[in-house]
């Protein structure tokens, strides 16, 4: 019998899971049946005729926290003790070291206070923010200056903007006039800067051994049917994990899920702890046999874990020494280094909770992309300020780890909103939805990526052969 079939509790009626579903511009969206393989593809990236979707279980494909030492998280830490001057004084970094770029980038001269009074246009910095607890919307928007700039708060006019997409926490740096000093006009909205593509060193790319594609999946929890915690899904990954040969899986959780509606009824017979051990054994043991590489993501929405963001790996102390060898215990969120690919990982849902609070006008650009874009010129895992109300984030550790300290190639963000797969300024992100909707099945991704990426005329091409969101 399989480890996850002890795993067995009474029926309970499936939760109402209300997800906001957008419509998103991609090629080959509409459904595509692989009928040999009983596959339904739901959506492709550059789609290839006969792409070989099948890994070699390459052993030698090498996985690396990029930052490394003492910059990455890799054991947990205290927390519950934070006081509002030191979340300021992250806040106000922020501010100041993005408006620093922008500052060179454009070759503005100086910054002006928000509330200084003048008839002549201005060009000031700031943090977005509402003027309420309320979502923030047109006649809400606030501009908060950093300590350099005073500091203070000043309502935005945005009626001469063309296009704009603000959210709650975002850094701006804006063109216009105040000449009451109560109130910014602003005529002109400056674009936010990525930071460059990693660029691996001649002796990295010599390390590596691997030149052929590297095949590599992701799926998200939640793991089991609302109905009852049987991990028959589970089951069902770990069989095409096993078919496929990927040379890697990065799972992302929730493994245990707080929001199961027999956990959150408290009918369980065994301990959190105990029921993630069986889920993770059975994962190892069950893709031993494939070589496949397994990197595990945990979510705050894992009831055994801590309930913090950032938030540390997992423990798994009772891994064998050979199984410890394949698998990579990731915090949330990080940056990942594979082949010569950098890989940015996030198991907290900050699709659903920008796309909550985000305003546009004029973009002409669909909503996900817009998000996408936020993050990457924002160089942030996570934002939005404030959080919502689900994300306990520690700010010291935020300012540590939170952060991009480059634009990564693949950026995978799983939500509960639709899946995709899309370039976003030169990065491939993805959204490959969760292993379970409700009472089925739901998706996993899967890609084909070049491990090391080579340049063509001089220019940067995505390491991203091709991708794929596949029904399970």
């Amino acid at each position: 019998m399989h480890l996850l079939d002890t795993i067995t509790m009474a029926s309970v009626t499936a939760e109402d899971i209300k997800c906001e579903l957008d419509t998103f511009n991609i090629a080959f969206n509409n459904d595509t049946v692989d009928k040999s393989k009983c596959q339904v593809f739901l959506c492709c990236f550059n789609f290839l005729q006969g792409p070989r979707w099948t890994g070699k279980g390459q052993s030698a494909v090498r996985v690396e926290m990029l930052e490394g030492g003492e910059n990455s998280l890799i054991s947990s830490y205290k927390y519950m003790f934070q006081r509002l001057r030191d979340v300021r004084d992250v806040l106000t970094e922020k501010i100041e070291e993005l408006g620093e770029e922008l500052r060179s980038h454009f070759n503005i001269e100086e910054f002006s206070p928000v509330s200084l009074p003048v008839q002549d246009s201005i060009t000031v910095l700031g943090q977005v923010c509402c003027d309420s607890n309320g979502k923030l919307n047109t006649q809400s928007v606030l501009l908060e200056a950093g300590q350099e700039q005073g500091g203070r708060q000043v309502p935005v006019d945005l009626s001469e903007l063309k296009e704009f997409s603000l959210f709650p926490g975002q850094v701006v740096v804006m063109e216009g006039m105040n000449p009451s000093g109560e109130r910014f006009v602003a005529t002109k909205l400056y674009e936010g800067i990525p930071l460059p593509f990693y660029c691996p060193s001649e002796g990295k790319q010599e390390m590596d051994e691997v030149s052929e594609p590297v095949m590599v999946m992701m799926a998200c929890g939640p793991y089991t049917p609302s109905e009852s915690l049987t991990y028959d899904p589970l089951i069902d990954l770990i069989t095409i994990i096993n078919k496929d040969r990927p040379d890697m899986c990065i799972l992302f959780g929730p493994f245990v899920d707080s929001k199961h509606e027999q956990i959150e009824k408290n009918q369980v017979t065994e301990t959190f702890e105990n029921i993630f051990k069986r889920c993770v054994d059975s994962i190892v043991e069950g893709t031993k046999g494939s070589g496949c590489r397994l990197v595990f993501v945990p979510s705050q929405r894992d009831v055994h874990h801590h309930y913090i963001y950032p938030q540390p790996p997992f423990n798994l102390s009772n891994l064998s020494k050979d199984d410890s060898a394949r698998v990579t215990l990731a915090p949330d969120p990080c940056t990942l280094l594979i082949g010569n690919v950098t890989f940015g990982l996030t198991s907290t849902d900050i699709l659903f909770h920008m796309g909550a609070e985000e305003i546009s006008s004029g973009t002409g650009t669909e909503r996900f992309s817009r998000i996408m874009k936020h993050m990457l010129t924002q160089r942030s895992y996570y934002p939005l300020y404030p959080p919502a109300e689900e994300v306990n984030m520690d700010y010291d550790k935020f300012q540590q780890f939170g952060q991009m300290n480059l634009t990564p190639d693949i950026l995978i963000v799983p939500s509960e909103l639709r899946y995709f797969i899309k370039d976003v300024i030169g990065c491939v992100c993805v959204n490959p939805g969760r292993l379970t909707k409700g009472q089925v099945g739901g998706t996993y991704g899967r890609l084909l990526i070049q491990p090391n990426p080579v340049l063509v005329e001089g220019k940067r091409v995505s390491p991203c052969i091709a991708g794929q969101v596949v029904k399970i």
